[in-house]
């Protein structure tokens, strides 16, 4: 009787990892259609079956759309599920960058954040001081090494997601902490593309900074701006113009109590 492990098993091609892929690289626009099942079936020396449940993924991720008789559609942008945590994990993996998702994170982000980073400047705890100062730190200690790899830049980018993770946890609302975590490859996609095109990541990291000691020295209203600033930021490297509605002054009735 033989000891030797029993191999396991091949893992089988994905067809919807496959096809998403494709979609981001834009070989499927919106509007088009992708191959039959009976192709995709060929293509991957897959049974019906199987090809079906693969689809299907891309179906309940907003994605693609089944018509019958026809096949199955691309689904236009706004209409992805772009923060069910499946859709974020294959935007961060797979997207080249998309300009009508980022803009649509990025007006997401400039509609909740400055809210969150004003509470959080009136709840935040020792503690949560403590975790938005070590993301802050992680991120000037990244962006200050000196040789320039991907590593490092990953580095940046993920200490750059943990700070603002932790900005959602100092608010200490159920909803937004477990928000923070929908959202968070949403907000690594933006991050990592922007910090990747900024211009001056010294000025970045100042924004942060600033939002970092509005929160620390609790002050709601320059919060509210600092986080504002930050978006802009954002907005700038990625090259987005966003409108002016987004920037108006915050609501006299959320005052700095």
């Amino acid at each position: 009787m033989s000891d030797k492990p029993t191999p396991p098993a091949a893992k089988r091609i994905s067809v919807s990892e496959a096809l998403v892929r494709e979609i981001f690289a834009g070989r499927y626009q919106p509007g088009d259609f992708v191959p039959k099942e009976i192709d995709l079936c060929e293509r991957f020396a897959l049974n019906r079956s199987a090809v079906r449940s693969d689809l299907r993924q891309l179906v309940d991720a907003g994605i693609i759309e089944r018509i019958s008789g026809y096949g199955s559609r691309v689904r236009p942008y706004a209409e992805w599920n772009i923060l069910d945590p499946q859709v974020t994990d294959w935007m961060v993996r797979f997207a080249t960058p998309i300009p009508g998702i980022q803009r649509e994170i990025l007006a997401f982000r400039f509609d909740v954040e400055p809210y969150v980073a004003m509470t959080a400047a009136k709840r935040a705890t020792a503690r949560d001081l403590v975790a938005i100062e070590e993301a802050f730190e992680g991120m000037g200690q990244h962006l200050r090494e000196p040789v320039d790899t991907g590593h490092r830049a990953r580095l940046h980018s993920d200490c750059d997601v943990a700070f603002h993770v932790a900005i959602f946890k100092a608010t200490h609302n159920i909803v937004w902490t477990q928000l923070s975590h929908i959202l968070k490859p949403s907000i690594h996609l933006l991050v990592e593309t922007s910090n990747v095109s900024a211009s001056d990541p010294e000025e970045s990291l100042e924004r942060h900074r600033e939002l970092m000691e509005c929160i620390r020295t609790r002050r709601p209203r320059d919060a509210f701006f600092a986080s504002v600033a930050v978006l802009e930021g954002t907005a700038a490297a990625l090259g987005i113009e966003m409108p002016d509605t987004l920037l108006g002054e915050i609501p006299e009735a959320l005052g700095d109590g």
